[in-house]
């Protein structure tokens, strides 16, 4: 079962039952804009939708790129429950001891296993075990490992229903196909497969045959009235002549912020019943 809330709207559908565990999986937070929106909201949203856990892709929260060890302590602080990365993990080196210290940071599982952190978690929250991995596609990007082989030794050890209580997998990846076809790879799997990196939603939430959450891309937190969460006039500039100096993307901060996300049901053997884009827009004072 699939449905769609629209910014403080009503659920077109019911889902099936109420022994489940609600996860909010929202994409790319941007900058200040990103940071702050979860920050004031996130409480609120949460009890809105009666969600359980909480995750945040946080590769761009530290002004675009990066994620700083300040801003990850202040994101778990204020309700975030895990917080994946992707290929700005190593823009800023404060971070890179954190990651070995904080249980609730999640790099790509496909670097090198000798780098900083870990690329599967598993976070505890209300008696339930939720896995969280995350894997960086590997066209149009910087170089990675395999998808496919780190998550099948992982899944060897983890099973839905049996010793976690739902998986949830982040690819980060430019192409469409790459994301497509690893959910379609670990449908029955795993909870989730959740695109994120191009900031864009698509309008694809589904659950597929085998009863696995899935979306291309979730969508960013920040300043939606922008060019995937920055200052329009730098990517306008790049436009117009490939020779100039390029301008650092800045970024946008302007009078409304959004939540995109994507809430998943999940039933007690860790599949998922119900599946729902979140739309939440907040007004800047």
């Amino acid at each position: 079962m699939t449905n769609n809330y629209g910014s403080g709207g009503s659920p077109l559908f019911l889902c099936k039952g109420y022994n489940t565990l609600k996860i909010l999986y929202c994409g790319d937070l941007v900058g200040r804009a990103g940071r702050s929106v979860i920050n004031k909201h996130i409480k609120e949203l949460k009890a809105k939708y009666n969600i359980d856990v909480v995750i945040v892709n946080a590769e761009n929260a530290a002004h675009g790129f990066g994620l700083s060890a300040s801003i990850a302590k202040e994101l778990l602080e204020n309700s975030v429950d895990g917080i994946t990365l992707g290929n700005h993990t190593w823009e800023h080196r404060d971070i890179y001891p954190f990651l070995d210290e904080c249980k609730k940071i999640i790099r790509p599982l496909n670097y090198p296993e000798n780098l900083p952190g870990k690329g599967a978690q598993i976070l505890e929250v209300n008696g339930k075990k939720i896995l969280i991995a995350q894997v960086l596609g590997r066209l149009y990007m910087s170089p990675a490992n395999s998808i496919i082989d780190p998550l099948d030794d992982l899944l060897k050890i983890y099973k839905l229903g049996k010793n976690v209580d739902a998986i949830v997998v982040d690819i980060h990846a430019e192409a469409t196909s790459e994301k497509l076809a690893l959910g379609f790879y670990l449908d029955g799997k795993v909870s989730l497969v959740a695109g994120t990196h191009t900031h864009v939603p698509t309008a694809d939430a589904r659950i597929l045959a085998q009863g696995t959450g899935y979306i291309t891309d979730v969508g960013m937190c920040g300043d939606f009235n922008s060019i995937l969460g920055f200052d329009p006039q730098a990517p306008i500039e790049r436009l117009a002549d490939k020779h100039t100096i390029q301008n650092r993307l800045t970024p946008a901060n302007g009078k409304e912020h959004t939540i995109w996300g994507v809430l998943i049901d999940v039933n007690n053997n860790g599949l998922v019943d119900n599946i729902t884009q979140i739309k939440e827009v907040y007004s800047q004072s």
